[in-house]
């Protein structure tokens, strides 16, 4: 019985050693204020992190949730494009996000939570995100789906038509 119970426990955490650092939800609908972590699943090559830093593609903007044990920096931007926002011209925003901190050892995970308002425009929007270590870093950055260090991506869908009741 105890034998069955490690092996089941190796499977489940089996995955978690090639995890990435995703985005969740994968989708939200456009023009929304959505709820958006970043998991990050192990460090750098069996080193714990000490940072993460998420960079908001065009369009989106965030703010972040503050993490007991972890330090915010925000940077600051020109937008590619002015944003409509509470009857407000925005011409510059947060452009990425960075937590310092932990560690946050390899053999364990965490959650990097942010409110972002999402642009009106439905498509795939990519997050890069830099993860420092102690001992070196990994660049989320690639959009090829094959990659060994694939940016997560959030699918941006056509926003619901509101009803109109007669």
């Amino acid at each position: 019985m105890m034998k069955a119970f490690f092996w089941i426990a190796a499977l489940c955490a089996a995955p978690l050693a090639h995890a990435h650092i995703t985005v969740a939800p994968a989708s939200a609908p456009a023009g929304a204020y959505q709820t958006l972590v970043f998991k990050v699943g192990h460090g750098c090559d069996g080193s714990a992190t000490t940072g993460i830093t998420v960079q908001l593609p065009d369009g989106v903007t965030a703010k972040p949730m503050p993490k007991p044990g972890w330090t915010l920096d925000l940077a600051e931007g020109k937008l590619a494009a002015p944003l409509q926002m509470h009857g407000k011209t925005i011409t510059s925003a947060v452009r990425a996000i960075t937590w310092r901190g932990g560690p946050l050892p390899d053999a364990y995970y965490d959650e990097f939570t942010v409110q972002a308002k999402l642009p009106d425009a439905p498509g795939r929007y990519v997050f890069k995100v830099g993860q420092q270590c102690e001992k070196g870093r990994t660049d989320w950055a690639d959009v090829a789906p094959e990659s060994k260090t694939p940016a997560p991506v959030l699918e941006v869908t056509p926003a619901a038509m509101p009803m109109h009741h007669h």
